[in-house]
Order: C-alpha cells, then sequence, then structure tokens
C-alpha cells in the first residue's frame, strides 16, 4: 500500500538534525530545517506475518506504549510472535535500488495483535497487564467502575483481548484500515479453527493521547473522563473506539514519557500533556467501528 510519510532528514553521520543547531545562521538554519521536517516523501509499507526477526522493533513499539509501566514486555513479544497466526507487522516495501543499510529496510513501523488475557491467565505479562489497568482505575475512577472493570477482566466466561495497534508517528493513518480488517479475519479464521486466541468478548485498549495541561489538571478524583473534544489521539482512528467504549478512562504519563519517543507536544503553542487512555470495548461494536474506520480512511 502507498501511503505518504513526513520524515525527518538526516544530519552529517546519519544523524536527526535538531533545532537550533549550529551558530551565525541559526534563523536560516531553523528555515531551512522546517522545510525539511515538512517535506512529503512516498513511502510504500507492506504487511508480514511477525517472526523472530522482529522482535526487537516490536519490543521498541511496546515501550512507547508502557513507558515505565511493570510489564514483562520480553514476555510479550515472544507470546505475539509464537501467535504469528494472528497479527501483523509493517515494513516498508522493498526497493529495486540498492541500499547502503539493509537494516532500514527491514525495521518494524508499527505492528497489530492481540493477547487473549483469558486464555493467557497465568502468565506474567498479562496478569501483569491487568493489575496495572486495575491499579490506574482505582487511582482515577470512582469505586464503581473499578468494580465493574475487575469483574469484567477476571470473568473466565467472557475472555478480554488486548487489542495492540502501535506505530511509529510519522506513519499515516490510512494504514490502520487495512491491517485492523486484517486483524479481524484472523480472528474470526481463529475463532473457527479453534486456535488459541479465539472469540473474545471484549477488546481492552490502551491508546496515546494528549490533552491541554490546563483542562486536564482541573479534573477531580471520580469525576467523569474527559470529554472527546479535549483529548487528541497518537493513532488518529482510536477516536472511533473511544466513542463506542463501554469503560474508559485516562492517566498522565507525564513523569514517565520519553521524549526521544513522544517529543515535547503542543498544538497552537498549547503545552499537551501526555496520556494513555484505557477503554473497553463490546466485540459486537466492532462491526460499527469498522464501518467509521472503512468511512474516514479509505483511500
Amino acid at each position: 500500500m502507498a501511503t505518504r510519510a513526513k520524515r525527518r532528514a538526516p544530519g552529517p553521520g546519519g544523524e536527526e538534525q535538531g533545532a537550533g543547531s549550529g551558530s551565525g545562521s541559526e534563523q536560516r538554519d531553523s528555515a531551512s530545517e522546517e522545510d525539511e521536517l515538512s517535506e512529503e516523501v512516498n513511502v510504500e509499507f507492506e504487511a508480514h506475518s511477525m517472526s523472530d526477526s522482529d522482535c526487537d522493533g516490536i519490543k521498541k513499539l511496546l515501550h512507547q506504549l508502557f513507558l515505565k509501566a511493570p510489564v514483562n514486555t520480553t514476555e510479550l513479544t515472544d507470546i505475539l510472535i509464537q501467535q504469528n497466526h494472528i497479527g501483523s507487522v509493517i515494513k516498508q516495501a522493498e526497493v529495486q535500488e540498492e541500499s547502503d543499510d539493509e537494516d532500514e529496510e527491514d525495521e518494524v513501523f508499527g505492528f497489530i495483535s492481540l493477547l487473549n488475557l483469558t486464555e493467557r491467565k497465568g502468565t506474567q505479562c498479562a496478569e501483569q497487564i491487568k493489575e496495572l489497568i486495575l491499579s490506574l482505575c482505582e487511582k482515577n475512577c470512582d469505586q464503581s467502575m473499578v468494580e465493574q472493570l475487575d469483574k469484567l477482566l477476571n470473568d473466565t466466561t467472557k475472555p478480554v483481548g488486548f487489542l495492540l495497534n502501535e506505530r511509529f508517528i510519522n506513519v499515516p493513518p490510512q494504514i490502520a484500515l487495512p491491517m485492523h480488517q486484517q486483524l479481524q479475519k484472523e480472528l474470526a479464521e481463529t475463532q473457527r479453527t479453534n486456535k488459541p486466541c479465539g472469540k473474545c468478548y471484549y477488546y481492552l485498549l490502551i491508546s496515546k493521547t494528549f490533552a491541554e495541561t490546563a483542562k486536564r489538571s482541573s479534573k477531580k478524583r471520580g469525576e467523569s473522563t474527559q470529554q472527546r473534544e479535549e483529548l487528541m489521539f497518537a493513532n488518529a482512528e482510536e477516536e472511533f473506539f473511544y466513542e463506542k467504549a463501554l469503560l474508559k478512562f485516562s492517566y498522565s504519563v507525564q513523569e514517565e514519557s520519553d521524549t526521544c519517543l513522544g517529543g515535547r507536544w503542543s498544538f497552537d503553542d498549547v503545552p499537551m500533556k501526555p496520556l494513555r487512555t484505557v477503554m473497553l470495548i463490546p466485540s459486537d461494536r466492532m462491526n460499527a467501528i469498522m464501518d467509521k474506520l472503512k468511512e474516514y480512511l479509505s483511500v
């Protein structure tokens, strides 16, 4: 699939150029860099089944999501690769011209997969994810939501699937449509053939979001989470999941954020606070979400 991606121009030695570098002609350098950053190039992306060679790339993207949270991302990565009958990684399509950097051609730009938390009960990463979500819910929500979420996450008769949809920020959202469509086909086939990671009654999603610092800081414990228009989603399509979520809440990752991964965020010179937004979506609402994705992301 062909998509447009904004790419930072490399400086000497392959390093990324930073704003304000250089001496004497900073304004000219800054204007030149701004032009380079806004330059659009056509990049072909392809989806592939996960393999052992994708381990480091997947772990890097999981770190982008979890930051310093106590989740065994090594075990989680291993499980996702082992169950490669579902899920895909995004890589740059093979270029005909010779490349000086073969590693770049095999770089993982994103991935999508699902961990069935109910089936994987007892594994360290699955238990850590549930504990993390419940502890954060206790800190940010009222007791009734905590009890409801705890009941749903631990109901073995209605499995919960942890949906992972991670990519680098310069990969455009249009790629999300075929990735989600393929995952839904794979999950349907998995259920039909009784393979691991079968039917889920709910999907759990952690989304990278941002909110205006002032607005977020005025929120008191026990109040409902921010309205959708106050949140900005790093993966734009996840707004549609948010709209259909049964339960949802946000928590700050201001103290954990890695600026190398997330940058210092502001929009229209308004400082933005990095958050994670947790959503629990009933599986019977996925068709409506997929229809929204088709409507807004079809090329």
